[in-house]
């Protein structure tokens, strides 16, 4: 493993952007749109790091400072992103990471000279979350990282983020580590936000920062039942103290069964909930229970 970035002198220096793209191969279009928006950008990223998670990246057209790397099997977006991630912690030459969905866009040229700002001078920020909005610059309530979604352009201290567009600091990731590979899909968000607070690091939401992405429904995998339910009875077992364990899983059960409207989906939840149960979660560190009231005194309690 080689050197870590370590941490700026806060107020003083602008930090090093890395970028890690995670791909299976299957939008070329959109992510030769997604590489040229990066290459735009105001200020430019010290290095790109493309990840191909099962699927060669040899037909892909991409500037010098971009590594490909294409690997035999599928590791799932978390999974695919620690590759990026880790080749960018041995370079030694990357102190903020903007990771970006690959059928996204930025639409302004400025963002990454944005994001090196709010790192440079915000105390303890850990994670900056992108506001994603749709081609009519339109963003769904679910976008929003907040229980009042209702405005989608306040920004301010959050306690979760959009893994669609964001931006991580590399000294935080190498204090809590990197993304739960094992999620595979879903809820990998809530446990490295969740870990990010009980370390004392801040969440920030950033609508000036802008990624535009197509309004599709994560439902549309066909695993998405299966693993949200899953990855929702692991991240309670790996991070919440005991007596919330019961209180959260017992909410989502309800919220579930209220908007679940097919079998099909209904049955796969329950087989992932069960799957949840009796199988490996990785270890356990439960949040402190002030950190608790932190994501309370936020707006979020971690029962929601």
């Amino acid at each position: 493993m080689g050197s870590a970035a370590m941490p700026l002198p806060r107020s003083k220096a602008v930090p090093r952007l890395g970028v890690v793209i995670v791909t299976m191969g299957t939008r070329p279009r959109e992510l030769a749109a997604l590489l040229a928006s990066v290459e735009r950008q105001d200020v430019p990223a010290a290095r790109v790091v493309l990840i191909g998670n099962a699927t060669s990246l040899t037909d892909v057209d991409a500037a010098a400072n971009v590594t490909k790397v294409s690997l035999d099997e599928n590791l799932g977006c978390p999974g695919g992103r620690n590759v990026g991630l880790r080749a960018l912690r041995e370079s030694g030459e990357v102190d903020v990471v903007v990771e970006l969905d690959d059928d996204g866009l930025l639409v302004a040229d400025d963002v990454f000279g944005r994001v090196g700002q709010l790192f440079a001078t915000e105390h303890e920020l850990g994670i900056v979350g992108f506001r994603v909005a749709d081609e009519h610059g339109h963003t769904e309530r679910r976008w929003v990282p907040r229980l009042r979604a209702d405005d989608p352009l306040r920004g301010g201290p959050v306690t979760a983020f959009l893994g669609g567009g964001h931006a991580l600091s590399m000294p935080m990731l190498d204090e809590i580590g990197l993304w739960p590979a094992e999620f595979f899909f879903g809820h990998e968000e809530s446990d490295l936000a969740w870990r990010a607070l009980d370390a004392g690091w801040r969440i920030r939401y950033e609508p000036e920062l802008v990624l535009r992405h197509p309004a599709t429904s994560p439902a549309r995998h066909a695993v998405y039942y299966r693993f949200t339910a899953r990855n929702r009875v692991w991240l309670a077992r790996r991070r919440l103290p005991a007596p919330l364990i019961p209180v959260y899983l017992g909410v989502w059960i309800v919220l579930t069964m209220a908007r679940i409207r097919s079998v099909s989906g209904l049955k796969a939840w329950w087989g992932g909930f069960a799957e949840g149960t009796r199988t490996p979660c990785g270890p356990r560190k439960p949040m402190k229970w002030r950190t608790v009231w932190r994501m309370t005194r936020l707006g979020r309690p971690p029962i929601l």
